[in-house]
Order: C-alpha cells, then structure tokens, then sequence
C-alpha cells in the first residue's frame, strides 16, 4: 500500500457501489483514516486503512468486492458513475 495522505480520493469495490470518499486526515500508525463524501463532503464514519487499496486487483487475480481502490487522476471511476438516472 503506498502511503495514505489527506486529499486522495478512493472509490468503492462494492460491486452494488458505494460512496467515493476522500481522505481528510490520518496520522501514520493509526488503524483508521478520517473520510468525507468526496461528492459534497459530507462527513462519514473513519474507514480501516485495511480498507484503502491501491489496485482494484487481489494479489490472485480477483477483482476487489470490499473495502475502496484509489481513484487516480486521469483513470475513469466506475462507468455506472457515469450514467444519469
């Protein structure tokens, strides 16, 4: 895992979907992260670092189903993000 920082953005493994959240603060060695909605910033619960991924990626192969993958700048998030209702 690279290192968790207040500003990065991550999104939801849930297959059903999930809120994208941002980190707003964390101090190394601390076993949660401080998390808003990245969307409107509204304040959520404290997220287990456990739970903060860089690859959407297990290390056999399979595809995240929990926890949150980071959200690089320049990748799409989810595609059903992108869908309007």
């Amino acid at each position: 895992m690279s290192k968790i920082e207040p500003g990065q953005v991550y999104r939801s493994c849930d297959p059903r979907g999930g809120p994208m959240i941002r980190v707003t603060a964390y101090t190394p060695g601390n076993s949660r992260a401080e998390v808003v909605d990245a969307r409107d910033g509204s304040p959520l619960e404290p997220v287990p670092v456990k739970q903060l991924h860089d690859s959407p990626i297990t290390a056999t192969g399979r595809r995240r189903r929990a926890g949150y993958v980071r959200h690089h700048t320049g990748y799409p998030v989810n595609p059903d993000l992108l869908k309007g209702d």
